[in-house]
């Protein structure tokens, strides 16, 4: 949908992969610097980012893909955001409902509720 919008406005594309570091009851500084919750993380950062570029460039779209591990992601997409100058922030809605959705919230919700940059939320 992004890549689309960027091709008929002429814009360009920043890509964000966010991925709060998970913090077992025991130890979550012992379980975060561990590495092979890092490469997990990072491959599936990777894969993510792999795709957003071909998209991208399948639209012949100007790209920047960006991976951040830890922060709560919705404070980070707002600050990625507000840095790199962008105009619209594109977002995709899980669609959770119920018990899952009110226990792990919506990044998307947050940053919705707290944007002051427009958001476009795509199912």
């Amino acid at each position: 949908m992004a890549a689309g919008l960027a091709k008929e406005l002429g814009a360009k594309l920043t890509g964000l992969h966010v991925v709060a570091p998970y913090f077992p009851a025991r130890s979550g500084a012992e379980y975060a610097s561990m590495a092979g919750f890092r490469r997990s993380v990072e491959k599936q950062a990777r894969l993510a980012l792999d795709a957003f570029n071909a998209q991208a460039r399948a639209k012949r779209v100007t790209s920047t893909a960006l991976s951040v591990l830890g922060g709560e992601p919705w404070r980070v997409v707002l600050r990625t955001a507000r840095t790199r100058k962008c105009d619209l922030i594109v977002m995709a809605s899980h669609g959770r409902r119920g018990l899952a959705g009110l226990l792990l919230g919506s990044e998307t919700a947050k940053v919705l509720s707290h944007s002051k940059i427009p958001v476009l939320v795509c199912r």
